[in-house]
């Protein structure tokens, strides 16, 4: 008889293991803190971190520890991300993979944001902990953030993926009324910095437009944006979007909402028409770095 064909599960190991260890960071988790929980060896969670084969059972009770379910662990539904920190180390991922990215973002992009921006950011992060009692948000906390997000745009810019960038103008504008702002109250001195720090980041968006890079695209839309940001990531891998309430521009938001991330068919297909109905009436190249120079005198 001939030999039968060899099994190829359908369960995509490495990928599972991306969005376990998104789980696992989200979940303020250390390796041994997971093994010792779940009764395993540490190398064993980094095994399975990792992509390599794991029974079901061990699953579901990783599941029930990082506080999701199996479903979205196996990625067959929606992944739920209930902090920032999570969330971006699995945008960190999918950016790794993907060969082009569009991005719905509101002011400032992470990955096309100047190299001041993340110091600034962390300043911000702290000062929105500050301004409520007992503290949001601990120093630790802000600094893995900003660790994930330097890895993002070191990442960003060893691959140079296609990056096709929607920025809504009344957010820009607002962007530029508020400054680069953790909370209202701060010194005069203070805000007159942060309002120049806006400034800059905007004349930055205005000369990568100008500069029409062969791998970066920047749209202007001049109606009313979405809600929440998003990205859309397409590589070898397939296709899936993110969307999040997290808010990284003025007055920043990394600790209320809840942040998605999906593959399923009509999600995929349904962000595809928003993406080309945006970008087609978007202000381009030398004509958008144009607006945003009239905007910046008019502010």
């Amino acid at each position: 008889m001939p030999d039968a064909p060899a099994f190829k599960s359908a369960i995509d190991y490495a990928a599972l293991g991306d969005r376990l260890h998104a789980y696992r960071i989200g979940a303020a988790l250390q390796a041994e803190d997971v093994a010792a929980q779940l009764g395993i060896s540490r190398a064993a969670v980094y095994r399975m971190e990792k992509g390599e084969i794991v029974k079901i059972d061990t699953l579901e009770r990783v599941a029930e520890l990082l506080g999701t379910s199996l479903a979205s662990l196996l990625g067959v539904e929606v992944e739920y991300y209930a902090n920032a920190l999570g969330f971006f180390e699995r945008m960190r991922q999918l950016e790794r993979s993907a060969d082009n990215i569009f991005a719905h973002f509101e002011p400032v992009s992470l990955l096309l944001a100047s190299d001041d921006y993340p110091e600034l950011l962390r300043g911000m992060l702290l000062e929105v902990t500050a301004r409520r009692a007992g503290g949001a948000l601990t120093e630790d906390e802000a600094n893995a953030i900003i660790g994930v997000i330097a890895d993002r745009r070191a990442t960003f810019r060893e691959r140079r993926p296609q990056v096709v960038g929607l920025i809504g103008m009344h957010g820009l504008e607002r962007f530029l009324q508020m400054g680069m702002v953790g909370r209202v109250r701060l010194s005069e001195a203070v805000r007159r910095q942060r309002l120049a720090a806006a400034r800059r980041e905007i004349g930055r968006l205005a000369d990568l437009m100008a500069s029409e890079l062969l791998n970066v695209r920047i749209g202007l839309i001049d109606d009313a944006m979405p809600a929440s940001t998003f990205e859309f990531f397409s590589g070898p891998s397939g296709k899936a979007v993110a969307v999040s309430p997290f808010r990284l521009g003025e007055l920043p938001n990394v600790r209320n909402g809840i942040a998605t991330v999906t593959s399923a068919p009509e999600a995929i297909r349904r962000y595809e028409h928003l993406i080309a109905r945006l970008w087609k009436s978007a202000y381009k190249g030398a004509a958008g770095a144009a607006h945003l120079h009239k905007l910046l005198g008019r502010l």
